[in-house]
């Protein structure tokens, strides 16, 4: 069944500094499961978080897409700074603003892409969290970062976010690059990176494309598989062989301690963010894992 949806604007508080969300809502949905979606690194709302959260909304589930600190409407400084641990803080909240919004007592969680390590480490954290759901997720240690990178890579970022931080306590400055490039090697992400690029897909107004340098530790050191033990309820994962880093993906779901189900499909990175067909079989394998999470848990 597919319902009608409307738009809630929410917002809450997160660190001192206000953050502000769209609220998916499905009309004349029977109260069930609400779920906080969050997306790639760097991104807002007004991209993949908003796509699965109006997609979940339609499938009759209340969906929160939010700006985390830094990003896009919401408050907070240094901005366009990619920090898990920011962004785990901010999914904290994001729980209690669903909560007091929905009155739901089955929240879930959905990531994807890097939005799925911070998702995890929140639900492993959170009692409030009955479930979590991650598409196309980025998940690395601190082997798989090495891989990704180069271990020359790796100590090059670092190096370099580290210095951007000295400079940015000095002068309040923040040294900034593109997220993505075809052509700038310094960027983030360097080659044809589709999404991002295309004004119909990612290449949204309210994302500024860049990604501020002094990240790099934090995102480079960050093990989100580390967290997978700590993890007990239920899991869905939805990747392909050919997304981002699938070893990241076996590794993580075999060091979870509860149930979980991993799913297959077929498609590129980009094409979880909003092609067809495998946007929608991603959806409705998210969606039906959520429905079915009150019915085993409560």
């Amino acid at each position: 069944m597919r319902y009608s949806t409307q738009v809630e604007r929410v917002v809450f508080r997160s660190g001192g500094d206000l953050l502000v969300g769209d609220l998916h809502r499905p009309v004349g949905a029977d109260p069930g499961a609400a779920v906080v979606v969050a997306g790639s690194w760097t991104t807002v709302k007004e991209q993949m978080a908003g796509g699965y959260a109006r997609g979940l909304a339609a499938r009759g589930l209340a969906a929160l897409a939010f700006d985390f600190r830094g990003f896009g409407e919401s408050g907070g400084e240094p901005r366009d700074l990619e920090s898990p641990e920011r962004k785990v803080e901010d999914l904290r909240e994001a729980v209690g603003a669903l909560v007091a919004s929905t009155g739901s007592d089955a929240v879930g969680l959905l990531g994807v892409c890097a939005g799925a390590g911070y998702t995890a480490v929140a639900a492993a954290e959170d009692e409030r969290v009955r479930s979590l759901a991650l598409v196309a997720p980025w998940l690395h240690d601190e082997g798989l970062v090495e891989a990704v990178y180069g271990a020359d890579g790796v100590r090059a970022r670092i190096r370099a976010g580290e210095e951007a931080a000295r400079e940015h306590g000095r002068t309040g400055r923040t040294a900034y690059v593109p997220v993505v490039s075809e052509t700038g090697e310094a960027a983030a992400m360097h080659g044809r990176c589709d999404y991002y690029v295309d004004a119909d897909r990612g290449a949204v107004p309210e994302w500024p494309n860049r990604f501020a340098v002094m990240a790099w530790p934090g995102w480079l050191r960050f093990d989100p598989i580390s967290w997978a033990s700590r993890i007990t309820v239920p899991v869905l994962v939805v990747h392909s062989d050919d997304a981002a880093i699938p070893e990241g993906v076996r590794k993580f779901r075999a060091g979870l301690s509860g149930p979980s189900e991993l799913r297959w499909l077929s498609g590129t990175q980009y094409d979880f963010y909003d092609r067809e067909p495998v946007f929608t079989e991603a959806l409705n394998a998210v969606a039906d894992h959520f429905r079915d999470v009150p019915s085993r848990i409560l």
